[in-house]
């Protein structure tokens, strides 16, 4: 019987809209710095998107969110048709986007001075797109183990995402692990590729492991061409996949820099 992962200490429920009408479950944990914050500095909010599949209440999501509550308070939520969240999902097009776009408005009108967002694999994706093309721009952005253009099957584990997503048995399966999949695109939308370069100035950085099952480095390194040379790029040997393979020694990282670079 798996173990469950408990709440970090003060977490609170909370819900939000988007402005398609989707009601988003998610979690606000409140920082718990290791020392006094330096008085010119900001307070960050970071706002995290999980991957396909998973929720806020996903064992290894809710460690990332404990250990990344170092650095400023965390606001997380489940993307539509995922977890506790209404509507269906569009594995990660245009639906996820507005999810993000829609948590960072949510934050900025709950008073956050400086949001970051944190995206891993779908949300990675969803977080590139929204610093673009969002109503709510954010102050920083980190794209973990990120896709970099749509229709990847040249790995296994995207085979299987794509058969769970394009056939009627797969739907089923992915309904049976609570996914609820909205309707194949017609049309698809900008991908991550085309639109990263227009983040800059905006602080940006990509995140990617050397052992990543999913996507391989081709995504990331066209990213981070992509990106041009604003961008932050780190390689983490023996890293495999979104939260699954986050370690701590890898969110303190990911902390600093983001605190590094949100000015006061």
């Amino acid at each position: 019987m798996p173990v469950e992962q408990p709440e970090p200490q003060g977490t609170r429920a909370v819900e939000l809209r988007t402005p398609d009408g989707v009601v988003l479950s998610g979690i606000v944990v409140p920082p718990a710095p290791p020392g006094p914050r330096p008085p010119a500095a900001r307070p960050l909010t970071f706002v995290v998107a999980h991957g396909f599949s998973n929720s806020v209440r996903y064992p290894p999501f809710l460690r990332l969110a404990g250990r990344l509550r170092r650095f400023g308070e965390v606001r997380a939520f489940d993307f539509r048709g995922h977890g506790r969240s209404g509507g269906r999902s569009g594995a990660g097009g245009d639906q996820e986007m507005a999810d993000v776009d829609a948590a960072v408005g949510s934050a900025r009108a709950d008073g956050a001075a400086a949001v970051v967002t944190l995206g891993l694999s779908m949300g990675g994706g969803a977080v590139l797109r929204q610093a673009v093309l969002g109503r709510h721009r954010p102050d920083a952005v980190v794209s973990v183990s990120a896709v970099s253009r749509w229709y990847v099957r040249d790995t296994r584990p995207m085979r299987r995402v794509h058969w769970l997503i394009e056939t009627t048995a797969g739907r089923r399966v992915a309904g049976r692990f609570g996914v609820r999949l909205g309707e194949p695109w017609v049309t698809a939308p900008p991908a991550p590729l085309a639109v990263v370069s227009a983040i800059a100035p905006t602080p940006l950085l990509l995140v990617h492991g050397d052992r990543d099952e999913f996507f391989p480095l081709e995504h990331f390194r066209s990213l981070v061409r992509a990106a041009g040379p604003a961008a932050t790029a780190w390689v983490v040997p023996g890293f495999g996949h979104a939260e699954n393979g986050a370690t701590a020694p890898l969110v303190e990282r990911i902390g600093r820099w983001a605190s590094d670079n949100i000015g006061p």
